[in-house]
């Protein structure tokens, strides 16, 4: 485990903290309590900043690329489709109540990917969602995946721009993305405009997704980059998962399904910390504002090398929803 035990931080820098989890896949309640512990342990490490992967709670749809996932009107599809929202996280009925409190303990910010259900929605469809917690246990923002990817259109809908914002942390301002968002030019500026200098991507787990990616955003942002991949092994599927057998059977022979990748690169592009494979594991940093401003002297995205009479980009942050009333 990579970890910085140096407790006396200077008022430009922060310590940050990669949570790199399984979930028990599809069950909320548990995948929760792994959570917990691990926001406690950060606690017990003096972690500013956690971040954990995208969708761990209650995990990713594996399913949909393992069992044909695209048959129209399948009863098999369904039922897992039917189960996957009966675990999905509905902020509105304080599933993450005991995770906010637990940032509160520990005077710890998270972000957090979950399946969200959200009642202003009709209450049925899911999205893939990145919550922010702040220190004192508040839920700050919650950014829906704008595009869900290939077969994730199959169970995710796509999200809007009202998570597009960035929070303060210490000395820094923290965005961040989820997944394949970090590949989209437009939603990385939105965020380098409001003065993102720590990014933070969030992904299922996947070596080949963050181990150039990562280095790219810290270099073009000048900030500091962190992914946090989550991590599935087959032995993470419980035994009661709903059409297991059919799921595992179109799993292929590999023990592992998302091999995590977590990993930090500063505002140069080199490795704060390189990728880490294949183990859950929390992994810290100490990291210093000051890099950020040095990098800046010669490029400064959103600002001294920006040319607004040229080019400006529009971001419309309102909440969509299909109902507006007025009593």
């Amino acid at each position: 485990m990579f970890t910085n035990s140096d407790s006396s931080l200077g008022k430009d820098q922060l310590r940050v903290g990669l949570a790199q989890l399984a979930p028990v896949w599809l069950d909320r309640a548990a995948t929760t309590k792994k959570v917990l512990a691990m926001i406690n342990r950060a606690g017990c490490e003096q972690v500013d900043l956690l971040a954990f992967g995208e969708a761990l709670i209650p995990g990713y749809p594996y399913w949909v690329a393992m069992s044909d996932g695209a048959r129209f009107n399948d009863s098999d599809q369904k039922n897992l489709h039917s189960y996957y929202t009966s675990q999905a996280v509905v902020i509105e009925a304080g599933h993450l109540k005991e995770v906010c409190a637990a940032a509160k303990a520990n005077h710890c910010a998270v972000y957090l990917g979950i399946i969200e259900r959200p009642m202003n929605r009709g209450g049925h469809s899911l999205y893939c969602t990145m919550v922010y917690i702040d220190k004192s246990g508040t839920i700050q923002s919650t950014h829906r995946k704008l595009i869900p990817t290939y077969e994730e259109r199959l169970t995710w809908s796509p999200g809007d721009g009202h998570g597009l914002q960035v929070h303060s942390v210490g000395a820094f301002h923290v965005g961040g993305l989820n997944c394949w968002e970090n590949w989209m030019p437009l939603s990385r500026t939105a965020l380098y405009a409001l003065g993102e200098d720590l990014h933070v991507a969030i992904w299922p787990g996947c070596y080949r997704n963050t181990h150039d990616l990562t280095r790219f955003i810290a270099k073009e942002g000048r900030s500091f980059s962190m992914a946090a991949s989550g991590l599935m092994r087959k032995a993470d599927f419980p035994d009661d998962t709903p059409h297991l057998a059919a799921i595992l059977a179109g799993a292929g022979e590999s023990e592992m399904l998302s091999n995590g990748g977590s990993c930090l690169a500063g505002p140069d592009g080199e490795w704060i910390i390189e990728p880490q494979c294949d183990e859950e594991g929390l992994y810290t940093a100490v990291i210093d504002q000051a890099r950020v401003r040095e990098e800046r002297q010669n490029f400064d995205i959103a600002g001294h090398y920006s040319r607004p009479d040229v080019t400006k980009l529009t971001v419309d942050r309102r909440r969509q929803s299909l109902l507006e009333t007025i009593d």
